[in-house]
This record gives structure tokens, sequence and C-alpha cells, in this order.
């Protein structure tokens, strides 16, 4: 397997990128151009001035996380076409690049929720949290500007404020789709893609829904086991992938990590990896923990076993930490947690590989 780290370029990211060279076992980064448009191309030039900007600090560019898809895709507007076309040429480019996987979600409007970006834990550190009558009783719009007021000057992946500042507008598009209509848009979009991923050697990595249950009256269906292995089928090509994300699969007590990593990674369908924990403190309501077993509800030995034993050479990333050691950066992407997060997670692997001989 590949270790990596999420950035969010030089003039977004608290983190620098000679401070990522300096994590052990890190290999290279999971970036992306944030300043393109959704459903626009991103052009070969800024490509390679991202990928020579990671490549001259020593690490590689390999994974995209995330060629976001529009949202007139999601619902099956006629203008999808169009927007399909820009993403098999975004694929393309970032092909010929050297990318081998891209990330990405089909969450109608929101991608990931949370109630709380700064949750205060026992230990005077601070998370993400999510409760559920707390995003219940609350007006979308205004958790939207919530979550920018708090999100300490940075961009947010997934709540770009130019697609969310017509929020009401977006909303009332979605009131009539259901889990069947927004199976067949991604069948449709998958359809349009793959072939292209075939042709360039592109892996896609679907992240699940996070929390994986509907928000807002909107239908999700990236859940389950049961719908990972309905989406692996609508195009059954091993460049039709999963993002298996833990926290995000692991927030429903239903789902078993390590049985739906065994299986789908035995299939070779999981090219990137999202490790994180988190702590259960009620139905649907969790926060955000550090990577340690102990920490949190869901086992990262077994976790990360799962993984060896199914002979996993993709990618992984810790995903969320918390915010420790009073540091100031973007809500669940600072240095300092997710570097420890990576420590333990490399250390699971050579404990778990030493067993193994």
């Amino acid at each position: 397997m590949k270790m990596t780290f999420r950035w969010y370029g030089s003039d977004n990211d608290s983190v620098k990128l000679s401070q990522i060279r300096q994590i052990p076992g890190v290999s290279g980064v999971v970036g992306a151009l944030f300043d393109v448009p959704v459903g626009e191309v991103w052009e070969k030039d800024a490509i390679a001035k991202l990928k020579k900007e990671v490549n001259d600090a020593g690490l590689e560019l390999e994974v995209i996380e995330s060629v976001n898809v529009h949202e007139d895709i999601k619902l099956g507007l006629k203008t999808r076409d169009k927007y399909i076309e820009n993403y098999n040429i975004c694929i393309k480019n970032l092909a010929e690049a050297g990318v081998k996987v891209i990330c990405y979600n089909f969450m109608p409007v929101f991608d990931w929720l949370r109630s709380d970006l700064a949750y205060p834990l026992d230990d005077g550190s601070n998370a993400l949290c999510y409760m559920d009558e707390k995003v219940k009783d609350s007006d979308p719009v205004e958790l939207v500007k919530s979550v920018d007021k708090n999100s300490k000057g940075f961009t947010l992946p997934g709540w770009e404020p130019e697609r969310l500042s017509e929020l009401t507008s977006i909303l009332s598009q979605y009131r009539d789709m259901t889990e069947e209509k927004l199976f067949d848009n991604l069948k449709y979009f998958l359809e349009g893609i793959i072939p292209t991923c075939e042709k360039y050697g592109v892996k896609m990595a679907i992240h699940p829904d996070d929390p994986p249950w509907s928000v807002y009256g909107l239908p999700r269906i990236v859940t389950c086991r049961e719908n990972l292995e309905r989406i692996v089928k609508l195009v059954d090509s091993p460049c039709n992938g999963l993002t298996l994300c833990t926290g995000s699969l692991g927030a429903n007590k239903n789902n078993n990590i390590p049985e739906i990593i065994r299986h789908f990674s035995a299939m070779g369908r999981i090219p990137f990896a999202h490790v994180r924990n988190i702590k259960f403190f009620g139905e649907k309501n969790f926060h955000e923990s550090s990577h340690l077993s102990s920490d949190g509800s869901l086992d990262l030995f077994e976790i990360m076993k799962a993984y060896y034993d199914t002979g996993f050479d993709g990618y992984i990333r810790p995903d969320h930490g918390r915010m420790i050691w009073d540091e100031q950066a973007r809500p669940g992407y600072g240095l300092y947690d997710r570097a420890l997060g990576i420590a333990y997670l490399n250390g699971l692997w050579e404990a778990i590989d030493k067993m193994s001989r």
C-alpha cells in the first residue's frame, strides 16, 4: 500500500509540503485544483503546475480528491452530457500527468455534513461532530452559514460558496428525486466515463455518503454493503471502484467495516482508502476521534488487517483529525493529529506484516 496525505495547495492549506515530506512512510499527497468551478475542464497547464510543485517537494501526485460531479449529472438534466464530456477531458488530462485514481462522490447538494466543526473533547482537543437531532432541527440555509462562519477562513471540500449560494433553488430541484432515480443517474454517468478510464488507465473511486443516511429529505445511495455491491455492478469494470471511508460507512452501526473491506478489497475494487475513527454517543450521534482504536468505536487493527489479508496495494490516507496542540487549521485537516494517525496506521501495518510471517 501507499500512504498519502490530503493537501489543499500552497495558497489554501495551513500544512506545507515540506512538513508532509517529514512524516515517516508518506509517499505522496492527494490533491486537486480547488479553484476550478465544478463541471469545468481541468487544463493541462494547471495540472502540470500542481504536479511539479508536489514532485519538487519529493512527493507523488497519483490520487486526485476530488473531481466533483456537477449537480446536473446527479439530477439527470439534459445538460448533463456537456458536463460528462468535460469530465472525460479531465480524466484524460489527469492520466497524462500520471494520476492513477480519481475520488468523487454522488451526494446530492451536500458533501459531508456535520452539526459542529469544533466539538470539545475531554482531553482538551476538538473534532468534527454530528448530532442528528441538531441537524434535523436546523434550517439548511442557516447550517451552511454556520459552517462558513466556523471554517476558520478556509474553504471546505464540498461546501463551495458559489454553489451553495443557490441552495434553496438546488434543494427544490431534488424535490422528486428518489434513490432509484439517483442510481439511474449514477449509472448514466459511469457509462459515460468508464470507457475513458479504461483507455487511460485511471480508476474511479466513489466516496460513501457522509453520514450514510438521508439528510433534509435528500436521497443517499452510497451507504451500505448492498448498495456498494450494486454500484460496482452498474458498470462492471476494474475502473469502477470505491473510496472505502471507514468513518463515513462506520457511522451506521449496521455496517461491518472489516467485512466490507475484505469483500471489496478481494474483488480489487478499493483503489483508495480513507481510514479514521469515530466515537458514538447515541443513535446517529458521533464525534470524530484520534485514530487509536480505544479512543473510538471502530477497531482499526481489524480494519488494517482486512486490507493486509486481502493483498491491498492501493492508496491509503488518514482521514479527518482532531485539532490538537493549539493548532489553527482547516477543521478536520490539521497536520498534527493526521500525522499521528499515519504513524499509528503504519505501526499497525508493520506489526500485522511481521505477525503474518
